[in-house]
């Protein structure tokens, strides 16, 4: 038989050469350049076309876009939404009463923070504060105002009878009076969305408090340059200690200049 020695040479060269090449290849630390690359949601899932006995199927659903809208509506209401933190809040968190205060205004959906600007205004948060005029207690409620703000309050969370002090005598209870003045202001964010007011705002629900119902829903859907004496009577003016020339701005401003950041977020939390 005729053998082609060359040729049969070089196909064991060959062969010989490749067979090197795999300690190079299997070696332990060799690496070679990868190009890098990034997913956008889950990898895409490969279904094989033999499953292996035993291992289950498991199905990775694929990622959806979350989006968060935002409305907007009537009103003269800008307030920031949430219970936030503020120099307010801080006083009545001083008062031995104040992380009760805090609570049960959550219970009821009202911001802490617009609540503890009510006892800032009327007393710096002072307990069992009496006035010549009536008013009582840390946040100066009349006694008409304490029951109506006490009645909405416990008509929205009957658990709250646990915590207030029955009869007169509640209304110079921080914690029973700070339950009635988020009652009050719960009522005070309601009377001004029906006036248009689409998201209330402390400043706004503040005209409620200090002049009722009438007046204060009238100051709250004017325009800044309207005198106040044009709505409210001059004794109203005269026992808020507030000048007949005094516009409906001016008197926000000193408003804000009291509760400061407080001033434009929402009533309720």
């Amino acid at each position: 038989m005729i053998t082609n020695l060359p040729l049969r040479r070089a196909w064991r060269t060959s062969l010989i050469a490749r067979y090197a090449m795999l300690p190079m290849l299997l070696a332990p630390g060799l690496a070679f350049a990868q190009v890098s690359a990034t997913l956008d949601g889950a990898p895409v899932q490969v279904t094989p076309f033999v499953p292996e006995l035993g291992v289950p199927t498991i199905e990775i659903p694929q990622g959806t876009v979350n989006t968060t809208s935002t409305g907007s509506g009537p009103g003269t209401g800008s307030g920031s939404s949430g219970a936030s933190g503020s120099d307010a809040l801080d006083t009545m968190l001083a008062q031995s009463w104040g992380n009760a205060a805090i609570a049960n205004a959550e219970a009821l959906g009202v911001n802490p923070s617009a609540l503890a600007a009510t006892c800032v205004i009327e007393s710096g948060c002072g307990a069992n504060v009496g006035s010549g005029s009536g008013a009582q207690g840390p946040f100066q409620m009349y006694p008409a105002a304490f029951q109506e703000g006490l009645q909405t309050a416990l008509a929205a969370d009957p658990s709250l009878a646990s915590e207030i002090v029955q009869g007169s005598a509640g209304m110079n209870d921080p914690t029973t009076e700070a339950i009635a003045a988020s009652g009050y202001l719960m009522q005070a964010n309601q009377t001004l969305q029906n006036m248009g007011v689409s998201n209330p705002t402390v400043l706004d629900a503040r005209s409620y408090y200090e002049f009722g119902p009438t007046y204060g829903s009238e100051i709250a859907s004017s325009i800044g340059t309207t005198p106040l004496s044009s709505i409210v009577p001059p004794s109203y003016l005269a026992n808020n200690g507030i000048s007949p020339t005094e516009t409906i701005s001016q008197w926000q401003s000193s408003v804000a200049a009291q509760i400061g950041n407080t001033a434009n977020q929402t009533v309720l939390g």
